[in-house]
């Protein structure tokens, strides 16, 4: 065989395993990078990235639950390890998880292989804290990503790597005044607001009333992540009890929140008085959380007032004054149509 034939031989041979490669790359999943929900709708998602203290978790749950309001939680495991409590009362208040690495570490410094690592070692850790998955939802540690990433986070499951359009900044310390300004200013429909757990972000708590109360007032609604994304959560795995002795079916339900029925149903249990000690149990999820009321409409009639229509639909006058700009409180005309808060 002559050198220029085993050349030639040679070129077609890495033509093809280049393409090859190239097509098999293509074909991979990739994750889709988000920086906003594409809508018209007055929604907006909060977020929190939970980094190693988690100093603020309750003072944000707390806040959330006063004003009916659910978020999405980015979750470290390491952070997850060390304070596993808080981790269980954002899923016990029905907030939404996702994957924001194990260490932290800069993922487009990372091989695939080690960000498979990463994102695995959470999702086992919150799995095994909670019975949630984190999938589909990540977000990269320091915002930073590239091609290559997305593509070992699509093949790691997750379809969705979320950023943010509102960077609160609020790990810099930066007051509560200056956070809840630069969201209210700033706030778009399918706005996703980025925010901390962490004690670095001390104006957080203290931020979110006044911010939740004005957005509100502007006729925004708040969704988590995959609502606002119009995303299908996979179902829980659920949480594991062992029974012990002087349990029964019925002490261990209530004891969970859920109905006898739900726990028997979950573990193929036909007969609810035979259970025995050490027999572990699948407890199920509670019913997710309702989504968000549709925003309800009122058009002015004759004869109304601010303060017969508040009344009728069972909200303060200043609360319906607030929801539709109004500052005059006589001044409403008929055919006017008005937003009725929550």
């Amino acid at each position: 065989m002559s050198s220029k034939l085993v050349k030639l031989i040679a070129v077609l041979m890495l033509v093809l395993f280049t393409f090859f490669s190239f097509s098999s790359q293509s074909e991979a999943a990739t994750s889709k990078w988000v920086t906003k929900g594409t809508t018209t709708s007055k929604v907006i998602a909060l977020t929190f990235d939970d980094g190693s203290d988690g100093t603020n978790i309750q003072k944000i749950l707390d806040t959330l639950s006063a004003n009916n309001v659910k978020a999405t939680f980015f979750l470290t495991g390491s952070g997850a390890e060390k304070h596993p409590q808080a981790i269980k009362n954002i899923v016990a208040k029905g907030h939404q998880l996702g994957n924001h690495s194990f260490s932290h570490p800069d993922f487009t410094k990372l091989s695939a292989a080690k960000i498979k690592a990463e994102l695995d070692k959470t999702e086992a850790t919150i799995k095994k804290i909670t019975g949630k998955s984190t999938k589909p939802l990540f977000r990269a540690p320091f915002g930073t990503t590239n091609a290559a990433v997305l593509a070992a986070v699509g093949n790691a499951g997750y379809t969705h790597t979320i950023h943010w359009n509102i960077d609160t900044v609020d790990w810099k310390g930066v007051s509560a005044a200056s956070i809840t300004n630069k969201v209210v200013n700033n706030v778009v429909p399918g706005t996703i607001v980025l925010m901390h757990t962490g004690a670095g972000a001390s104006g957080t708590p203290g931020a979110l009333p006044g911010m939740i109360s004005k957005l509100k007032a502007k006729g925004y609604s708040f969704v988590t992540v995959s609502e606002i994304l119009k995303l299908k959560q996979p179902p829980s795995t659920g949480a594991k009890y062992t029974v012990k002795a002087g349990d029964t079916l019925y002490s261990i339900a209530k004891k969970h929140g859920v109905t006898v029925a739900a726990l028997a149903k979950a573990n193929k249990i036909t007969n609810y008085n035979l259970i025995r000690v050490g027999q572990v149990l699948i407890i199920p999820s509670k019913n997710a959380s309702p989504p968000p009321a549709a925003t309800v409409k009122y058009t002015v009639k004759a004869g109304d007032t601010l303060y017969s229509i508040a009344k009728k639909h069972k909200v303060t006058v200043a609360k319906l004054a607030a929801a539709n700009n109004i500052t005059n409180y006589n001044l409403i005309r008929v055919g006017q149509v008005l937003t009725i808060p929550n």
